[in-house]
């Protein structure tokens, strides 16, 4: 049960914030980013505008551009980006976001593995699913699949995305 300070730090973090939704991949279409898709229908689901959908490959420069693009765009809040987050020599968003981070906020991603070990076993190290503030654009990175992104969202970002851009803006 939650205390009643964190009820009360929490209040009013209920309105609709604007959603850039960015998937990182080589391969993957509008017709084939299930989990951009699910990342899409779950901010919209919780009241939340999707401002932008964008499937960019998994180059540095292509999410510099998205991300630079976004902190100017004053209806966009949060990028929240799946795919690009293992470890294989083309998984580069990690190195990629975290470079331009003013502000790292690594409890997202520990609480992500914490969460996902108890689904998937010892093979959540291999997620390197990361969030940050590029000044007060918030970045949330998950990996691609369809349950990691069903996790990260119901269990971690949906429940706290309000609170999280409260506390960035203020």
């Amino acid at each position: 049960m939650k205390s009643q300070s964190v009820c009360q730090h929490r209040s009013g973090s209920d309105e609709s914030i604007g959603v850039c939704v960015a998937t990182i991949s080589d391969t993957r279409t509008l017709e084939t980013d299930v989990g951009g898709s699910l990342t899409m229908d779950l901010a919209e689901q919780a009241g939340h505008q999707v401002i932008r959908r964008e499937i960019i490959p998994d180059e540095p420069d292509a999410m510099r551009a998205l991300l630079l693009e976004c902190q100017q765009q004053a209806n966009v809040q949060v990028v929240l980006m799946t795919g690009g987050t293992g470890i294989s020599n083309r998984d580069q968003t990690y190195e990629t976001v975290t470079a331009l981070f003013t502000r790292e906020i690594p409890g997202y991603g520990e609480l992500f593995r914490f969460l996902s070990f108890q689904e998937i076993g010892s093979a959540s190290i291999l997620s390197r699913a990361t969030a940050g503030l590029i000044h007060e654009l918030l970045v949330i990175t998950m990996p691609g699949s369809p349950a990691a992104v069903q996790l990260a969202m119901q269990q971690i970002v949906i429940p706290e995305l309000g609170h999280l851009i409260r506390e960035a803006t203020k």
